[in-house]
């Protein structure tokens, strides 16, 4: 008999609730749609906190199966560690909490955060050399605090290893349907999603929040105009020159205003750009993916396959097929 995965969600008082409860309601339905006996996977909700009740952002709480103290004791094997918290709780978790987050992380096939329990695996020292990401708003925070971590603020995930880390909310539900696909398989993590009716199961390569969205956080910015260009002229040769010749500057300060401004690079903000511009064109549908990398800038369909399976995670027919289903690409 095929032994039961056993995931357990580690709340560390306050919790956002979304970020227990998205990932545990996709590891129901994965029990409830698998028709097989037994069920997959085995949910244990473990509380921080001295008692059962696990205290929430919201006020509304929330009720473990067992606490910390109880789980210390326990000699459950444990498949999946996914660790939750909120945000009020960053400079206030549990130093005996991190320390059995790292001891029981030695065994774990994989440990997840969940939101800004990237704080709570960093502090165990999890996230020491690798890739991870957090909730945008607090990214920087992260990356002062634990200079060794990686921080990326853009996508809703990162794997590093046998760790991920998400970007919270609804991204902690896109990251539990991916752990569900590598263990039941594709189908199974769509279904799921079609059962939460989600417009899209996002691969973890998606930006937590569009070009256009970002650059909108920095007002009256310098380069305001310089963006609307260049969004008005993506399948022209967008070099660093051509640029700094329309902001009438040198290369080096229109580098330096990229980088104060939007904490990026010419070229990755024009990057960026284009596969957004090829996304929406996708979702879209009706055009070939020659039409669309012409529009967009790229020299042909195969340079834009492999910038966009690098940055995106999946192939242009693949994001139209899993992620844009109603499109339909000529």
């Amino acid at each position: 008999m095929k032994a039961r995965k056993r995931i357990v969600i580690l709340g560390l008082p306050p919790v956002d609730a979304l970020d227990v409860i998205g990932p545990a309601e996709v590891f129901t339905y994965a029990n409830q749609l698998s028709g097989t006996k037994p069920e997959p996977y085995l949910l244990d909700l473990v509380s921080a906190a001295p008692s059962l009740y696990l205290e929430s952002e919201t006020g509304i709480g929330l009720h473990g199966h067992k606490t910390l103290e109880q789980e210390r004791q326990s000699d459950k094997p444990m498949d999946t560690l996914i660790v939750a918290t909120g945000f009020a709780a960053i400079d206030h978790l549990d130093p005996s909490a991190i320390a059995w987050i790292a001891k029981r992380a030695r065994t774990a096939r994989r440990v997840c955060s969940i939101c800004v329990g990237a704080f709570a695996l960093a502090g165990a020292g999890l996230l020491d050399g690798k890739k991870a990401t957090t909730h945008w708003r607090v990214a920087r925070r992260l990356a002062d605090k634990y200079p060794l971590v990686q921080v990326d603020p853009a996508p809703i995930w990162v794997k590093d290893g046998k760790v991920y880390t998400s970007a919270g909310i609804s991204s902690g539900i896109d990251l539990a349907l991916s752990l569900v696909a590598e263990d039941l398989g594709d189908d199974a993590a769509l279904e799921i999603a079609k059962n939460l009716v989600l417009f899209l199961r996002r691969p973890g390569g998606q930006a937590q929040f569009s070009v256009s969205l970002q650059s909108q956080q920095t007002p009256s910015s310098s380069l305001d105009a310089l963006r609307l260009w260049i969004s008005e002229h993506l399948d022209s040769d967008l070099t660093v020159e051509m640029l700094a010749g329309r902001m009438a500057s040198s290369v080096r300060t229109v580098i330096r205003i990229f980088q104060r401004e939007l904490k990026t690079t010419p070229a990755r903000y024009v990057e960026d750009a284009r596969l957004e511009a090829v996304s929406r064109a996708l979702e879209l549908g009706g055009q070939s993916l020659e039409e669309i990398a012409r529009k967009c800038g790229y020299r042909s369909v195969d340079v834009l396959r492999k910038a966009f399976a690098r940055r995106v995670g999946v192939s242009p027919k693949e994001y139209v097929q899993r992620f844009a289903p109603g499109s339909d690409l000529v």
